[in-house]
């Protein structure tokens, strides 16, 4: 998976968990919380969205690495099979 498809997947799964963020309004090196004003719900709700589409595993102590669009992308596109 490339940077660009997981960008595209954290994108449309953030429209489905909060419909009223706009995230691609949101720099790359941005915090995502901060700057879409999601809760520590939303944010495991979005995590685990992504897992169960694209199948990768995201451990609790990843967390840090998903604060940015670009930290989410990457890790995301570092670890999905498809």
């Amino acid at each position: 998976m490339t940077p660009d498809a997981a960008r595209r997947a954290v994108h449309e799964e953030i429209a489905r968990i909060a419909p009223d963020a706009d995230p691609a309004a949101v720099p790359g090196d941005a915090d995502l919380r901060e700057e879409l004003d999601l809760d520590s719900m939303d944010f495991l709700n979005l995590v685990a969205a992504l897992h169960r589409r694209l199948g990768v595993e995201i451990p609790e102590a990843d967390y840090p690495k998903l604060a940015t669009l670009d930290g989410f992308a990457d890790y995301l596109a570092a670890r999905a099979t498809s």
